[in-house]
């Protein structure tokens, strides 16, 4: 055994102590801990240190954004978690005969990005908890001191409940090597991140909860309120920079709409570039690495829109908090049409609602397959074509995406900071991963009176069309 898995198995070995602990709880005892863990991580004192922290140490994002983001992603677990019953029988059926009794699923591994290295442990490790299970967090190298806060935090509550502190654990010391051998000794993964880490889950040889990548589309059409849709558009795309993988990459505006709408925008802190400034930003966002291949900038990851365009060669207006670019061509030719993970912004416009689904269907399938795409309209023959069309894991209507993809207190998706993209985006479930994924269910059959369907009843129509 080298050092590496000796490093691992310690961490584990403790996991699993406390886990068993853990596991001989009641609901009662659950729910006690559980809301002492997200007290920890949601007072203001602590979540204020926590926010100043990250942006310190990863020079990513918003103070006060993520004091925001912070607050909203504890708080919505807490209340989708609160009086949920994740012990023992949870569901009896009586009619088929069922009951299902909820179990732990044993050590999670649990894997966080540099772009919200508190909020991801904070909330995915109330979710872990609330299944009796104990998780070991892989932050980011460049974050391990602000994640490492926010389990201190919770290490804390646990300790304070009389509840076995190795419950939450971390790697103190990230790294690659490291975190590769935490996924092949625990019971399950749950990798926030991006795709290279999300592919070494999965090729771990151990169950994973994947996510896929971004890259948001809105689309407005004819009926839209433009003045709505600016609104909630530019609060979700500046916030926090843009870290979330549901912040807008692009929105496509019928006509009618679109001038009013890029107007509207401008007022909220948008800037419109230039032929010009829009040929310097491509130059700067997407560079040539050392690989050879071309990928986003590093150093315009979350920064400010102000910080972008000076690094880019252009300045911008006092009070700009994104950028806006307008679309050229067809998606799979436009640059800009891709995931950008930062306050820009891709415009394209439509002279119909039907021209404007396939601009949307084109953006995700040249990037973002799977995530999320949005829709403003009151008109529900739209609504319906962009759920039957998109494949998309979640379609928001009306909704800025930043705040709505993930679970909101105005919309009815599960609070998660981990968001699933189907077999579109290389995942295992299409779901905001949340409390249920860190449960095994047991399923017990009671036996009923027989209830065997004739050949007739199953075979009549077809019989009576193309024959026996």
């Amino acid at each position: 055994m080298n050092d590496n898995e000796r490093l691992i198995a310690r961490l584990v070995t403790k996991a699993r102590a406390a886990q068993a602990v853990a596991a001989g709880w009641d609901q009662a005892r659950v729910d006690e801990v559980c809301v002492a863990v997200g007290w920890a991580v949601y007072n203001d004192e602590n979540i204020a240190a926590l926010a100043a922290s990250a942006v310190e140490e990863t020079g990513m994002g918003v103070v006060a954004d993520k004091i925001v983001k912070h607050k909203n992603k504890v708080l919505g677990v807490l209340k989708d978690i609160r009086g949920v019953r994740s012990v023992g029988l949870i569901d009896v059926d009586e009619q088929r005969g069922l009951r299902k009794y909820a179990k732990p699923v044993g050590v999670v591994g649990a894997l966080a990005p540099v772009t919200n290295p508190t909020a991801t442990p904070s909330s995915n490790g109330l979710s872990i908890l609330k299944g009796r299970n104990a998780v070991i967090f892989a932050p980011h190298p460049k974050a391990k001191n602000s994640s490492a806060m926010a389990i201190g935090f919770m290490r804390a509550a646990l300790k304070k409940v009389g509840a076995p502190e190795d419950l939450v654990q971390m790697i103190e010391e990230p790294s690659v090597e490291l975190t590769q051998e935490l996924m092949r000794q625990v019971d399950l993964i749950v990798a926030t991140g991006g795709g290279a880490m999300v592919k070494a889950a999965y090729s771990s040889g151990r169950p994973a909860y994947g996510v896929g990548p971004g890259n948001a589309v809105q689309l407005l059409a004819e009926d839209a309120d433009a003045s709505d849709a600016a609104a909630k558009i530019a609060v979700s795309k500046a916030f926090d920079n843009a870290t979330s993988c549901s912040s807008e990459n692009s929105v496509v505006a019928h006509d009618a709409v679109y001038s009013g709408f890029v107007n509207a925008m401008k007022a909220k802190g948008g800037h419109l570039c230039s032929d010009e400034e829009k040929a310097k930003l491509r130059s700067w966002i997407w560079i040539v690495g050392k690989d050879g291949h071309e990928g986003l900038n590093p150093r315009i990851i979350a920064k400010s829109a102000v910080v972008i365009a000076e690094g880019a060669g252009f300045q911008v207006p006092a009070g700009t908090t994104f950028l806006m670019v307008e679309a050229d061509g067809t998606p799979d030719a436009e640059k800009f049409a891709q995931e950008k993970i930062s306050p820009v912004l891709s415009l394209w416009h439509c002279p119909s609602f039907e021209a404007g689904l396939g601009l949307v269907v084109g953006i995700t399938d040249a990037c973002g397959t799977g995530h999320s795409s949005g829709i403003f309209t009151s008109n529900p023959e739209y609504i319906d074509r962009m759920g039957l069309t998109m494949r998309s894991s979640r379609i928001m209507v009306r909704q800025g995406m930043a705040s709505g993809n993930g679970g909101t207190f105005a919309n009815g998706m599960p609070s998660t900071v981990t968001l699933g993209c189907g077999t579109w985006g290389g995942n295992i479930t299409s779901e905001n991963i949340h409390w249920k994924h860190f449960v095994n269910i047991t399923w017990m059959s009671l036996p009923l009176v027989m209830n065997r369907p004739s050949d007739e009843d199953i075979f009549r129509e077809h019989w009576e069309r193309y024959g026996k």
